[in-house]
Protein backbone atom coordinates (compact mmCIF):
# COMPACT_ATOMS: atom_id res chain seq x y z
CA UNK A 1 0.00 0.00 0.00
CA UNK A 2 1.31 3.61 -1.07
CA UNK A 3 0.81 6.65 1.40
CA UNK A 4 1.84 9.71 -0.23
CA UNK A 5 3.65 12.57 1.93
CA UNK A 6 0.90 15.73 2.88
CA UNK A 7 0.02 18.10 5.32
CA UNK A 8 -2.83 15.90 6.75
CA UNK A 9 -2.31 13.77 9.86
CA UNK A 10 -1.94 10.53 9.11
CA UNK A 11 -5.29 8.11 11.36
CA UNK A 12 -4.99 4.62 10.85
CA UNK A 13 -9.03 3.61 11.53
CA UNK A 14 -9.70 0.23 12.63
CA UNK A 15 -12.81 -1.69 12.14
CA UNK A 16 -13.91 -2.98 15.74
CA UNK A 17 -16.05 -6.44 15.62
CA UNK A 18 -17.55 -6.70 11.92
CA UNK A 19 -20.79 -7.27 13.07
CA UNK A 20 -21.17 -4.29 15.68
CA UNK A 21 -21.80 -0.65 14.51
CA UNK A 22 -18.02 -0.12 13.43
CA UNK A 23 -18.53 -0.23 10.38
CA UNK A 24 -21.46 2.11 10.13
CA UNK A 25 -20.07 4.77 12.27
CA UNK A 26 -16.63 4.62 9.91
CA UNK A 27 -18.39 5.20 6.78
CA UNK A 28 -20.53 8.42 8.50
CA UNK A 29 -17.44 9.54 9.53
CA UNK A 30 -15.39 9.56 6.23
CA UNK A 31 -18.48 10.70 4.53
CA UNK A 32 -18.10 14.02 5.93
CA UNK A 33 -15.55 16.22 4.10
CA UNK A 34 -14.71 18.01 7.18
CA UNK A 35 -12.88 15.07 8.57
CA UNK A 36 -10.98 13.47 5.42
CA UNK A 37 -9.96 17.05 4.20
CA UNK A 38 -8.01 17.28 7.41
CA UNK A 39 -6.61 13.57 7.45
CA UNK A 40 -5.06 10.33 5.54
CA UNK A 41 -7.60 7.78 6.36
CA UNK A 42 -6.47 4.01 6.22
CA UNK A 43 -8.66 1.80 7.31
CA UNK A 44 -8.58 -1.86 8.12
CA UNK A 45 -11.30 -4.29 8.19
CA UNK A 46 -13.54 -6.66 6.10
CA UNK A 47 -15.01 -5.10 2.90
CA UNK A 48 -18.29 -7.52 3.25
CA UNK A 49 -19.30 -5.58 6.54
CA UNK A 50 -19.05 -2.44 5.29
CA UNK A 51 -20.98 -3.00 1.61
CA UNK A 52 -23.38 -4.55 4.37
CA UNK A 53 -23.27 -1.40 6.10
CA UNK A 54 -23.16 0.68 3.41
CA UNK A 55 -26.39 -0.92 2.30
CA UNK A 56 -28.16 0.59 5.60
CA UNK A 57 -27.16 3.85 5.37
CA UNK A 58 -26.49 5.03 1.94
CA UNK A 59 -22.88 5.90 2.43
CA UNK A 60 -19.84 5.12 0.86
CA UNK A 61 -15.82 5.80 1.11
CA UNK A 62 -14.72 8.99 -0.62
CA UNK A 63 -12.52 8.34 -3.25
CA UNK A 64 -9.52 9.46 -0.65
CA UNK A 65 -10.48 6.39 1.77
CA UNK A 66 -7.24 3.66 1.71
CA UNK A 67 -8.43 0.55 2.39
CA UNK A 68 -6.82 -2.63 3.73
CA UNK A 69 -9.51 -5.56 3.41
CA UNK A 70 -7.95 -8.09 5.20
CA UNK A 71 -11.22 -10.78 4.27
CA UNK A 72 -11.57 -12.73 7.50
CA UNK A 73 -15.65 -12.60 7.35
CA UNK A 74 -16.88 -15.12 4.52
CA UNK A 75 -20.09 -13.70 3.24
CA UNK A 76 -22.04 -16.39 3.86
CA UNK A 77 -21.35 -16.13 7.76
CA UNK A 78 -21.54 -12.66 8.44
CA UNK A 79 -24.79 -10.82 9.86
CA UNK A 80 -24.92 -7.91 12.32
CA UNK A 81 -25.28 -7.62 15.98
CA UNK A 82 -23.89 -11.34 17.01
CA UNK A 83 -20.96 -12.38 19.02
CA UNK A 84 -18.88 -14.51 17.93
CA UNK A 85 -15.53 -16.07 18.14
CA UNK A 86 -15.10 -15.77 14.31
CA UNK A 87 -15.26 -11.94 14.54
CA UNK A 88 -13.69 -11.58 17.78
CA UNK A 89 -10.57 -13.17 15.89
CA UNK A 90 -11.18 -10.92 13.41
CA UNK A 91 -11.39 -7.72 15.51
CA UNK A 92 -8.00 -8.71 16.81
CA UNK A 93 -6.17 -8.90 13.52
CA UNK A 94 -7.62 -5.54 12.36
CA UNK A 95 -5.74 -4.34 15.15
CA UNK A 96 -2.36 -6.27 14.50
CA UNK A 97 -2.60 -5.18 10.64
CA UNK A 98 -3.38 -1.55 11.81
CA UNK A 99 -0.12 -1.55 14.54
CA UNK A 100 1.82 -2.88 11.45
CA UNK A 101 0.83 0.26 9.35
CA UNK A 102 1.36 2.41 12.60
CA UNK A 103 5.00 1.72 12.23
CA UNK A 104 5.95 2.05 9.03
CA UNK A 105 3.60 5.56 8.64
CA UNK A 106 5.83 7.72 10.57
CA UNK A 107 3.83 9.71 13.18
CA UNK A 108 0.56 7.96 12.03
CA UNK A 109 -2.38 7.71 15.12
CA UNK A 110 -4.23 4.45 15.65
CA UNK A 111 -8.64 4.95 16.47
CA UNK A 112 -10.32 1.58 16.34
CA UNK A 113 -13.74 1.17 16.74
CA UNK A 114 -15.34 -1.08 19.54
CA UNK A 115 -14.16 -4.71 20.13
CA UNK A 116 -16.19 -7.20 22.29
CA UNK A 117 -14.53 -8.64 25.22
CA UNK A 118 -16.83 -11.82 24.90
CA UNK A 119 -15.93 -12.27 21.27
CA UNK A 120 -12.33 -12.06 21.59
CA UNK A 121 -12.00 -14.21 24.03
CA UNK A 122 -14.08 -17.11 21.98
CA UNK A 123 -11.33 -16.56 20.01
CA UNK A 124 -8.75 -17.04 22.32
CA UNK A 125 -7.34 -13.39 23.18
CA UNK A 126 -7.26 -13.66 26.79
CA UNK A 127 -7.53 -9.89 27.38
CA UNK A 128 -10.14 -7.87 29.19
CA UNK A 129 -10.31 -5.36 26.84
CA UNK A 130 -8.56 -3.11 24.04
CA UNK A 131 -6.67 -1.30 26.83
CA UNK A 132 -4.76 -4.45 28.09
CA UNK A 133 -4.60 -6.12 24.15
CA UNK A 134 -2.39 -2.86 23.09
CA UNK A 135 -0.67 -2.75 26.04
CA UNK A 136 0.56 -6.38 25.64
CA UNK A 137 1.44 -6.18 21.84
CA UNK A 138 3.33 -3.26 22.17
CA UNK A 139 5.17 -4.16 25.60
CA UNK A 140 4.05 -0.90 26.99
CA UNK A 141 4.08 -1.76 30.86
CA UNK A 142 2.62 1.78 32.04
CA UNK A 143 -0.47 2.59 30.19
CA UNK A 144 -3.33 4.45 31.55
CA UNK A 145 -7.27 4.82 30.36
CA UNK A 146 -8.23 8.19 29.92
CA UNK A 147 -11.60 9.39 28.83
CA UNK A 148 -12.81 12.44 28.18
CA UNK A 149 -15.89 14.36 27.57
CA UNK A 150 -17.66 17.31 27.83
CA UNK A 151 -16.79 19.16 30.47
CA UNK A 152 -14.96 16.05 32.27
CA UNK A 153 -12.42 14.21 31.90
CA UNK A 154 -11.41 10.97 34.19
CA UNK A 155 -8.53 8.14 34.46
CA UNK A 156 -8.99 5.17 36.29
CA UNK A 157 -6.12 3.35 38.37
CA UNK A 158 -7.85 -0.03 37.49
CA UNK A 159 -9.67 -0.92 34.40
CA UNK A 160 -11.99 -3.90 33.66
CA UNK A 161 -11.72 -5.93 37.03
CA UNK A 162 -14.63 -7.05 39.21
CA UNK A 163 -15.97 -5.18 41.66
CA UNK A 164 -15.18 -7.24 44.53
CA UNK A 165 -11.01 -7.67 42.72
CA UNK A 166 -11.06 -3.88 42.48
CA UNK A 167 -9.26 -3.23 46.70
CA UNK A 168 -7.16 -6.10 45.47
CA UNK A 169 -5.92 -4.42 42.76
CA UNK A 170 -5.16 -1.18 44.08
CA UNK A 171 -2.16 -0.21 44.57
CA UNK A 172 0.06 3.06 45.98
CA UNK A 173 2.25 2.64 42.94
CA UNK A 174 -0.70 2.46 40.20
CA UNK A 175 -2.06 5.50 41.60
CA UNK A 176 0.99 7.11 41.20
CA UNK A 177 1.23 6.03 37.65
CA UNK A 178 -1.97 6.84 36.25
CA UNK A 179 -2.08 10.04 37.91
CA UNK A 180 1.69 11.53 36.70
CA UNK A 181 0.55 9.91 33.12
CA UNK A 182 -2.57 12.66 33.33
CA UNK A 183 -0.59 15.32 34.71
CA UNK A 184 1.56 14.80 31.18
CA UNK A 185 -1.40 14.68 28.96
CA UNK A 186 -3.32 17.73 30.99
CA UNK A 187 -0.22 19.64 29.92
CA UNK A 188 0.53 17.83 26.25
CA UNK A 189 -2.41 17.05 24.77
CA UNK A 190 -4.87 19.69 26.17
CA UNK A 191 -2.87 22.07 26.44
CA UNK A 192 -3.32 23.39 30.78
CA UNK A 193 0.01 24.70 31.93
CA UNK A 194 -1.09 23.54 35.48
CA UNK A 195 -3.18 20.98 35.93
CA UNK A 196 -5.59 20.63 38.80
CA UNK A 197 -6.14 16.95 39.58
CA UNK A 198 -8.65 15.49 41.84
CA UNK A 199 -8.17 12.12 43.15
CA UNK A 200 -11.38 9.97 44.35
CA UNK A 201 -11.62 7.90 47.46
CA UNK A 202 -12.66 4.33 46.64
CA UNK A 203 -14.96 3.88 49.81
CA UNK A 204 -18.40 6.34 50.60
CA UNK A 205 -17.68 9.13 52.31
CA UNK A 206 -13.60 8.95 51.25
CA UNK A 207 -13.60 5.52 54.20
CA UNK A 208 -14.76 8.21 57.32
CA UNK A 209 -11.67 7.36 58.79
CA UNK A 210 -11.31 4.04 58.22
CA UNK A 211 -14.50 3.44 59.42
CA UNK A 212 -15.96 2.59 55.97
CA UNK A 213 -13.00 0.92 54.63
CA UNK A 214 -9.34 1.38 54.86
CA UNK A 215 -7.78 1.88 51.54
CA UNK A 216 -7.85 5.84 51.66
CA UNK A 217 -5.32 5.31 54.74
CA UNK A 218 -3.58 2.48 53.60
CA UNK A 219 -2.90 3.66 49.98
CA UNK A 220 -4.25 6.39 48.24
CA UNK A 221 -3.55 9.02 51.31
CA UNK A 222 -0.14 7.85 51.13
CA UNK A 223 -0.13 8.11 47.26
CA UNK A 224 -1.65 11.93 46.98
CA UNK A 225 1.25 13.21 49.69
CA UNK A 226 3.96 11.39 47.22
CA UNK A 227 2.80 12.87 44.20
CA UNK A 228 2.21 16.31 45.79
CA UNK A 229 6.17 16.42 46.03
CA UNK A 230 6.20 16.47 42.63
CA UNK A 231 3.03 17.98 41.22
CA UNK A 232 1.46 20.93 43.52
CA UNK A 233 -2.41 20.51 41.55
CA UNK A 234 -3.23 17.00 42.94
CA UNK A 235 -5.53 16.65 45.99
CA UNK A 236 -7.65 14.04 48.07
CA UNK A 237 -8.87 11.90 48.09
CA UNK A 238 -11.90 13.17 47.75
CA UNK A 239 -15.90 11.36 48.23
CA UNK A 240 -16.66 10.73 44.51
CA UNK A 241 -20.04 12.24 44.92
CA UNK A 242 -18.72 15.31 45.77
CA UNK A 243 -15.84 15.41 43.82
CA UNK A 244 -17.36 14.93 40.36
CA UNK A 245 -19.77 18.01 41.32
CA UNK A 246 -16.37 20.07 41.99
CA UNK A 247 -15.30 18.91 38.73
CA UNK A 248 -18.05 19.85 36.41
CA UNK A 249 -17.94 23.28 38.19
CA UNK A 250 -14.17 24.16 36.61
CA UNK A 251 -12.64 22.96 40.10
CA UNK A 252 -10.49 20.33 38.57
CA UNK A 253 -9.23 19.55 34.89
CA UNK A 254 -9.19 15.62 35.57
CA UNK A 255 -10.28 12.66 37.95
CA UNK A 256 -8.83 10.19 38.64
CA UNK A 257 -10.90 7.19 39.61
CA UNK A 258 -10.11 3.97 41.41
CA UNK A 259 -12.04 1.81 39.30
CA UNK A 260 -14.55 1.49 35.79
CA UNK A 261 -18.01 2.56 36.85
CA UNK A 262 -16.64 4.98 39.10
CA UNK A 263 -15.44 7.53 36.76
CA UNK A 264 -17.40 5.98 33.46
CA UNK A 265 -20.57 6.66 35.11
CA UNK A 266 -20.40 10.29 35.59
CA UNK A 267 -18.49 10.62 32.01
CA UNK A 268 -21.14 9.32 29.95
CA UNK A 269 -23.75 10.96 31.43
CA UNK A 270 -22.05 14.05 30.79
CA UNK A 271 -21.21 13.14 26.98
CA UNK A 272 -22.56 9.97 26.01
CA UNK A 273 -22.40 10.75 22.49
CA UNK A 274 -18.94 12.55 22.50
CA UNK A 275 -16.88 10.49 24.99
CA UNK A 276 -13.26 9.44 23.87
CA UNK A 277 -10.99 6.64 24.92
CA UNK A 278 -7.56 7.91 25.14
CA UNK A 279 -4.92 5.44 25.87
CA UNK A 280 -1.45 6.96 27.58
CA UNK A 281 1.39 5.07 27.73
CA UNK A 282 1.47 3.97 24.09
CA UNK A 283 4.22 4.65 21.79
CA UNK A 284 1.68 6.27 19.37
CA UNK A 285 -1.10 8.16 20.26
CA UNK A 286 -4.73 5.60 20.39
CA UNK A 287 -7.77 6.73 20.91
CA UNK A 288 -11.32 5.32 20.68
CA UNK A 289 -15.04 5.46 21.00
CA UNK A 290 -16.02 5.99 24.32
CA UNK A 291 -18.69 3.59 23.31
CA UNK A 292 -19.61 -0.53 22.55
CA UNK A 293 -19.70 -2.44 20.11
CA UNK A 294 -24.08 -2.11 20.43
CA UNK A 295 -24.97 -5.21 18.83
CA UNK A 296 -28.51 -4.50 19.25
CA UNK A 297 -28.54 -1.88 16.55
CA UNK A 298 -25.83 -2.85 14.51
CA UNK A 299 -27.07 -2.81 10.65
CA UNK A 300 -29.88 -0.70 11.44
CA UNK A 301 -28.65 2.63 10.08
CA UNK A 302 -29.20 3.98 13.77
CA UNK A 303 -25.71 4.71 15.08
CA UNK A 304 -24.27 7.89 16.17
CA UNK A 305 -20.82 8.12 14.86
CA UNK A 306 -20.26 11.33 17.09
CA UNK A 307 -17.87 9.81 19.03
CA UNK A 308 -15.60 8.48 16.75
CA UNK A 309 -15.52 11.76 15.18
CA UNK A 310 -14.48 13.31 18.32
CA UNK A 311 -11.56 10.38 18.95
CA UNK A 312 -10.58 10.61 15.08
CA UNK A 313 -10.45 14.83 15.75
CA UNK A 314 -8.25 14.18 19.06
CA UNK A 315 -5.89 11.85 17.11
CA UNK A 316 -5.48 14.10 14.38
CA UNK A 317 -4.97 16.70 16.87
CA UNK A 318 -2.42 15.43 19.10
CA UNK A 319 -0.48 12.85 16.37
Amino acid sequence: MHISRSSRKKVVITAGDPSGIGPEIILKTLASPSITKKIIPVVVGDMEAFRKAAGSTGKVFPDTVKFMDLKNVPPAKFKFGRIKALFGAASVEYILAGLALVKIMKGAALVNAPINKEAINRAGFRFTGCTELLAFLTGSKNVTMMLAGGDLRVSLVTRHVSLRNVPGNLTRKKIILTTQNTYYALKKIFGIQKPRIGIAALNPHAGEGGFLGKEEKAMISPAVKFIRKKIKGVSGPYPADTLFYKARRGVFDAVICMYHDQGLIPLKMAAFEKGVNITLGLPFIRTSPGHGTGFDIAGKNKADPSSLIEAIKIAAKIS
